[in-house]
């Protein structure tokens, strides 16, 4: 019951507004059309409105009905999503999987596993964060999320499971137009110390650890898109993960520096599926993650 409304009453309205008539519905569910007529009749008392015009041979919908037919269906489609969750749960099944996903990680190595997790468990909610350096981390050690996909630098906490899934290769870049990129030979320390270097940093603490730093001068960015829009007016230079930025290369927007001593190894970071070591995965995030290591496993 909703109020003074039925989810039967509602199941009726769109199974007569599917097959066309009142003594239809009745046969497709196994009722008589008095007990049709008469559901229909209770729903149009308590509501004080006309769902059908029956002034014709056959009653057609009224505009109101028709929109609320449209509402029906998505309350009807509501009710089965929470019986089905409610159905999962009593099975073992999480509620939800909360997901953690750094900026830096590449979405399209993870769509078909994702789709894949949503053609075996189509009911379970999902949800995703992407926040700044640390995010992922930070999400996990509260219990926010389940699983995240990210950075673990510079090395894998003890609280923390990780498994290796893919590497990303990140490039120095500036824009063409940037001092940096009229050097015609490797940069070096003193070169790039003088500039302004475009870091990521940890919201939460934006003075806590940083990586690759090799400039005295540095604006801290917390959005990944942000900072690509400041590289791209020539504000400094940083690292890029390489497919975010190789379309931007190729189309001269972008320019990719030569680094004398780059720390950076030239095979990429890797990118871990990880979750805390003292909460057991449930059923679907065990699932994803055996999905995610067959697929992207190094």
């Amino acid at each position: 019951m909703i109020g003074s409304l039925t989810l039967d009453q509602l199941r009726v309205l769109v199974t007569i507004a599917d097959l066309g008539s009142f003594s239809a519905a009745g046969r497709h569910l196994l009722r008589a059309q008095s007990a049709i007529s008469q559901a229909v009749a209770t729903l149009e008392a308590l509501q004080g409105i006309a769902v059908f015009d029956r002034q014709g041979r056959r009653p057609q919908l009224t505009e109101t009905g028709r929109v609320l037919v449209d509402q029906a269906r998505l309350v009807l489609a509501s009710a089965a999503r929470f019986e089905a969750v409610a159905a999962g749960a009593r099975g073992g099944l999480e509620p939800e999987l909360a997901l953690a996903i750094d900026p830096l990680v590449p979405t399209a190595p993870l769509i078909e596993s994702l789709r894949a997790l949503n053609a075996t468990f189509p009911d379970l909610p999902v949800s995703f964060s992407t926040e700044g350096l640390g995010g992922a981390l930070r999400r996990l050690r509260s219990g926010s999320a389940a699983l995240a996909i990210c950075l673990l630098l510079p090395a894998v906490p003890e609280d923390i499971v990780a498994h290796p899934l893919m590497r990303i290769r990140m490039l120095p870049v500036v824009a063409p137009g940037h001092p940096l990129a009229l050097l015609d030979r490797p940069a070096t320390a003193s070169d790039l110390e003088s500039h302004v270097q475009l870091v990521l940093s940890d919201p939460v603490a934006p003075a806590g650890a940083n990586y690759g730093l090799s400039s005295a001068r540095l604006w801290r960015f917390v959005d990944l898109a942000r900072r690509l829009d400041f590289l791209l007016a020539g504000f400094g230079w940083c690292r890029m993960p390489e497919h975010l930025v190789a379309s931007l290369i190729a189309a001269g927007q972008l320019k990719a520096l030569q680094l004398q001593d780059d720390p950076t190894p030239p095979e990429g970071l890797v990118i871990h599926a990880a979750h805390r070591r003292d909460r057991a995965l449930g059923p679907a995030a065990r699932w994803l993650l055996e999905v995610l290591q067959q697929r992207l496993g190094v």
